[in-house]
């Protein structure tokens, strides 16, 4: 055991002193300069729009609404009405 610490701290000297001054980091990883800058927003932010935003693209959510009772339709077919209703 104490033979195991030994090389363990050796070899955590030799990794320390043999480490690259500058790191190669990936933009996009952690430490990165991009790293957090793209934010994924959620679908349901949407749903929290003001309807006079919502009119600017009026397709986008008519078809967005159609395709999200078409899924509450799936959803109910495969697993049963939730008993909870869906606020519009």
């Amino acid at each position: 055991m104490v033979r195991a610490k030994k090389m363990l701290e050796t070899a955590k000297l030799e990794l320390w002193t043999k480490q690259h001054p500058q790191p190669l980091k990936f933009a996009n990883s952690p430490g990165g300069g991009a790293y957090g800058r793209e934010v994924h927003l959620p679908d349901w932010v949407l749903d929290t729009w003001h309807p006079t935003e919502k009119k600017a693209y009026p397709d986008y959510f008519k078809r967005r609404e159609q395709r999200k009772q078409e899924f509450i339709e799936r959803w109910e077919k495969k697993y049963g009405k939730s008993g909870i209703e869906p606020s519009h």
